[in-house]
C-alpha cells in the first residue's frame, strides 16, 4: 500500500471514529453542529427482507430461506470475505431457537469494484443480493406462528468514505403446521440458484459416517461406529486407563467370574456415560470440541492425579478409599458397584483429548439428523466400542494373582504401568505449560522408561529369565525412543500465518490454498505434524499450494471465533482446501488425522479438479 493510500485509509478511519462519537451526541448537539445530514450508520444504507421456499412449514421438515439484502444506490457493503483486513465483512448471526436448527448459510459471491480510496478492487455487494440459509425443524415443534430473529452485520461505503459497522435486525416469520397439512412451494426461481455447499454439504458429502449410513444402513453403520470406538484405544490418551483398570480389578478378592464380569460391565457403563456426556456437551456448547481442555486448571489437575497414581505404582504408598466412603459405595475394597461406576466416569476424562475427530464427524451428522435419541445411541455405541477392551481387562485382571510364583513379575509389570502413568502426567503437564514440547514427551518417556525398567529397576535381579527380559525390553524401548525422537527432527511442510491478504493474493494468482486449523492441545494435530507433514511426498505435492496455518489454541479469542464461523470449524485438526478461485472444495475437507499416502491422494485430486 503506497503513502497516498495509507493517508486515505487514515482519513477514512478518522471519519468512522468521528461518526461513532457523533452518534452518541444528543439530537440538539447534532443540529447545532450541522452534521446531522452527513453522519449516518451503515444500517441506514441497507434493508433486509425474507423470502421462504414454502408457504407453510411442517414440523420435522427442512426449509430454505432467502434474506434479500438491498443496498442504497451509490453505496455498497463489504462481502462476507472482504478483500482488505481493515474492512468488516457482512455476517449473519441468528439467535438460538428451541426446535429449529440452522443447517447451512450460503453467502453470495461479491463483485470486484475499484474505489478511490483503495489501490486494488474490493469485493463488495451492490444492489440486491440474497443470503440463503436452511432451517431444520424438530418433529416436536408446536404448530403456530413463530419468528427466527437475528442480526446482519454490514459496513457500508461509497467511493469516498466507509461508515461505522452497523447491525440490521432480521426476522424470519414462520407459520408452523402439523405434518398432515399440505404445503405449497414458493419462489422456485429464486431458490434455483441455491446449492447447499456449507455445513450440510460438508456433513453429508464428506462425512464418512454419513456415507456409511447412506450406503450400508443403520445396522452396519452402528457396527462401524463400534469399531471406530475400539480403534480409539490405539491413541496415547487411553494408556493411563490400562493401569487404572488393572489396579481396580487386579486386587479384588471376588473369584466368581460372572460377578466380576458384571462389575466390569458397570465400570464400562460409567466410561460410556462420560463419553456420551462429553459429546452432548460439545454439541450443546456450540464451541470447538476439546477446547475446554486448554484450561490450565483442568490439564494441571489431570497431571497431578496421574502423578499420584504413578507414585503408587512405584510402591511409595497404597491408595485406598476411606472406609466411611467405601461402605456407602457398596464395598470395603473400593470395588463396589457404585464405586466402579464412578471410577468409570473419572477415567473417561483421560481419553477426551484424543476422541475429537470422530466426535466431530458424529456431531455433524447427528446435528443434521436433529434426533436427540438417535444422537444418544450413536455416542453410546461409540463409547461401548472404546470401553470393550476394559470389559475384558477388568474381568480377567483378578486372574493375575493366580499365576504361580509370579510376585517379581507382577512388581515389574506394575512398574511399567508406573512409567506409563508418569509419561501421561508429563504429557498433560506439558499441554498446560509447554504445549510446543508435548510431542517430545513420548520419546523422552520411552528412553527414560527403557533405561529405568531395563537396567535400574531391580525387582528381577534374582530371576535370570526376568532379568534378560528386562534388558531386552529396556533396549528396545530406548532404540524406539531414539527413532521417534529423530523423526521429530525431520524437516516438515513450511507454513505461513493465515491472513486475508494471502487468500486474496492466491486468488489473484490462481493458486490453490490449503489451510490447517490446529491447536497446541490437539493430539491429532501433533500426529499430523509429526507423521504426515514430514513425509517427502506430502512436502513435494504441498509446494503446489499456498500453505496457511490458523492457530485455534485460544479458540475463544475474537479473531479465532470469526475464522471458525467463516469456515465452519467444529473441531481441530481441520484442513480446508480452496480452489484457484478461492472457493472451498467441501468434499476435500479433512477432519482429524490422515496418513501421508491418503493426504497426498487428497491433494492430487484437488490439483486435478476431480471429485472426491
Amino acid at each position: 500500500m503506497n503513502i497516498l493510500s495509507k493517508i486515505r485509509l487514515s482519513l477514512n478511519c478518522l471519519i468512522v471514529l468521528m461518526g461513532s462519537l457523533h452518534l452518541s451526541m444528543s439530537a440538539y448537539q447534532v443540529t447545532q453542529l450541522g452534521l446531522g445530514s452527513q453522519i449516518k450508520s451503515s444500517e441506514s444504507k441497507a434493508r433486509v427482507e425474507s423470502e421462504l421456499s414454502v408457504d407453510n412449514v411442517q414440523a420435522g421438515s427442512h426449509l430454505k430461506v432467502a434474506l434479500l439484502l438491498t443496498i442504497e444506490a451509490g453505496w455498497h457493503v463489504n462481502s462476507h470475505t472482504p478483500s482488505e483486513d481493515y474492512l468488516i465483512g457482512t455476517a449473519l448471526d441468528l439467535l438460538p431457537k428451541d426446535g429449529i436448527i440452522v443447517s447451512d448459510i450460503s453467502y453470495p459471491k461479491g463483485k470486484l469494484v475499484k474505489l478511490a480510496f483503495a489501490d486494488e478492487a474490493l469485493d463488495v455487494y451492490e444492489g440486491t443480493v440474497p443470503i440463503f440459509l436452511s432451517l431444520k425443524l424438530s418433529e416436536k415443534t408446536q404448530p403456530g406462528l413463530d419468528t427466527v430473529r437475528g442480526k446482519l452485520r454490514v459496513q457500508a461505503c461509497n467511493d469516498q468514505v466507509c461508515l461505522a459497522p452497523g447491525f440490521i435486525d432480521v426476522g424470519i416469520p414462520l407459520n408452523i403446521v402439523p405434518v398432515s397439512t399440505k404445503v405449497q412451494s414458493m419462489n422456485d426461481s429464486l431458490f434455483s440458484s441455491y446449492v447447499i455447499e456449507g455445513a450440510s454439504a460438508s456433513t453429508l458429502g464428506s462425512n464418512e459416517i454419513a456415507r456409511i449410513f447412506e450406503t450400508q444402513g443403520f445396522l452396519l453403520t452402528f457396527v462401524a461406529i463400534f469399531l471406530i470406538g475400539l480403534a480409539l484405544n490405539l491413541t496415547p490418551c487411553v494408556y493411563p486407563m490400562l493401569s487404572i483398570t488393572v489396579s481396580l480389578f487386579g486386587g479384588q478378592s471376588d473369584t466368581n467370574t460372572l460377578r466380576v464380569f458384571f462389575k466390569a460391565v458397570v465400570y464400562v457403563l460409567g466410561m460410556a456415560t462420560m463419553y456420551s456426556v462429553l459429546g452432548v456437551t460439545a454439541a450443546l456448547g456450540g464451541g470447538i470440541f476439546g477446547g475446554w481442555l486448554q484450561s490450565l486448571w483442568v490439564l494441571g489437575g489431570i497431571a497431578v492425579l496421574l502423578f499420584g497414581l504413578a507414585l503408587s505404582s512405584f510402591g511409595l504408598y497404597q491408595l485406598q478409599m476411606p472406609y466411611w466412603l467405601t461402605s456407602r459405595l457398596g464395598g470395603t475394597t473400593g470395588t463396589g458397584i457404585i464405586s466402579l461406576y464412578l471410577s468409570g466416569l473419572v477415567v473417561g476424562v483421560f481419553a477426551a483429548p484424543c476422541i475429537g475427530p470422530p466426535i466431530i464427524a458424529l456431531l455433524a451428522f447427528v446435528g443434521a439428523k436433529g434426533d436427540p435419541l438417535f444422537g444418544f445411541w450413536t455416542f453410546f455405541i461409540l463409547s461401548l466400542g472404546l470401553g470393550f477392551p476394559y470389559l475384558i481387562l477388568g474381568t480377567f485382571s483378578g486372574m493375575l494373582k493366580k499365576i504361580p510364583r509370579s510376585g517379581v513379575w507382577l512388581v515389574w509389570v506394575e512398574r511399567i504401568f508406573g512409567v506409563v502413568l508418569m509419561g501421561a502426567s508429563l504429557f498433560y503437564l506439558s499441554l498446560a505449560l509447554f504445549p510446543k514440547l508435548t510431542a517430545y514427551v513420548i520419546p523422552v518417556t520411552l528412553i527414560a522408561g527403557g533405561i529405568y525398567l531395563g537396567f535400574i529397576e531391580r525387582s528381577g535381579k534374582e530371576n535370570k529369565v526376568l532379568q534378560k527380559i528386562q534388558w531386552g525390553f529396556g533396549l528396545v524401548a530406548v532404540v524406539f525412543g531414539v527413532f521417534v525422537f529423530s523423526a521429530f527432527l525431520e524437516p516438515g511442510v513450511s507454513w505461513e500465518k493465515y491472513s486475508v491478504q494471502k487468500i486474496a493474493e492466491a486468488k489473484k494468482n490462481q493458486l490453490p490454498v490449503v489451510i490447517d486449523f490446529y491447536a497446541d492441545w490437539c493430539i491429532p494435530c501433533l500426529e499430523l505434524d509429526r507423521k504426515t507433514f514430514t513425509d517427502a511426498q506430502v512436502i513435494a505435492v504441498m509446494k503446489e499450494f499456498v500453505r496457511l496455518k490458523v492457530d485455534l489454541t485460544h479458540f475463544d479469542l475474537p479473531e479465532s471465533e470469526e475464522l471458525r464461523k467463516q469456515y465452519k470449524i467444529a473441531g481441530v485438526p481441520t484442513i480446508v482446501f480452496l480452489d484457484r478461485d478461492g472457493e472451498e472444495l467441501s468434499s476435500a475437507r479433512v477432519i482429524g488425522y490422515l496418513p501421508p499416502h491418503e493426504f497426498t491422494a487428497r491433494m492430487k485430486n484437488v490439483l486435478n479438479g476431480s471429485s472426491l
